[in-house]
C-alpha cells in the first residue's frame, strides 16, 4: 500500500501487516448487517467492525465492507438493512455470520424487524436503516444509512481489539 500525502506529494509505502497492527489498538464495537436478498428472499449477514453514528440531523449512520465481499451484494439487493449491536454474550453470533460458506443463520436466534430484516435476540441494541449512499474508500465500499427506528441499551456490546473478542465495561461511577 503506497500513501499520498495532497500537502507535500510525497509517497510512503506502508507495510499493511504493520497498519492492521497498529489499528488493532483501536477498540471497535461488532455489529451484525443483515438484511434480505430479493432473488431468493434468504436472510444474508456480515459483521463489521466499522459501524459509527454520522449525522444527527437526518439521522445517518455508516460503516464500510470489503469490495470482495459475497454477502454485501446480497443485502444491498433489499435496499435496507439491519445493524444488530452484539452483545458481549454473542461470540456465536459474530463466528456463524464470519463464516464465508454456509447458512450463517444456522443456530442462531433472530426475528425479523418491521422490514423483514434478521435482527439478533439478546443484542445490545438495533438500527433499521435504508441505504442512502455508497461511496469509494479504496478497496472498501462506505455504506451511508438512514436511519428509520432504533433501540439500544439492553446489555454491554462485545468488542474486538487486538485480534480478539470481548466484553467492555466502565468502572463504576464515584
Amino acid at each position: 500500500m503506497t500513501v499520498t500525502s495532497t500537502a507535500t506529494g510525497v509517497q510512503n509505502a506502508v507495510d499493511q501487516r504493520l497498519f492492521r497492527d497498529v489499528m488493532g489498538h483501536l477498540p471497535t464495537g461488532v455489529v451484525a448487517i443483515t438484511g434480505v436478498e430479493v432473488e431468493t428472499l434468504r436472510p444474508a449477514g456480515m459483521i463489521v467492525g466499522t459501524f459509527q453514528s454520522l449525522s444527527l440531523s437526518p439521522a445517518l449512520v455508516t460503516f464500510s465492507v470489503d469490495r470482495s465481499s459475497s454477502s454485501w451484494p446480497k443485502i444491498r439487493s433489499g435496499g435496507r438493512f439491519s445493524a444488530s449491536v452484539l452483545a458481549e454474550h454473542q461470540t456465536d453470533v459474530c463466528k456463524a455470520l464470519s463464516r464465508k460458506s454456509g447458512d450463517k443463520f444456522e443456530g442462531v436466534e433472530w426475528v425479523p424487524s418491521p422490514e423483514g430484516c434478521p435482527q439478533f435476540l439478546g443484542a445490545s441494541a438495533w438500527i433499521d436503516c435504508e441505504i442512502e449512499q455508497e461511496l469509494d474508500g479504496g478497496d472498501h465500499v462506505i455504506v451511508i444509512g438512514r436511519v428509520l427506528r432504533m433501540d439500544g441499551g439492553f446489555t454491554e456490546p462485545l468488542v474486538f481489539h487486538k485480534g480478539k473478542l470481548g466484553g467492555y465495561r466502565l468502572p463504576a461511577a464515584a
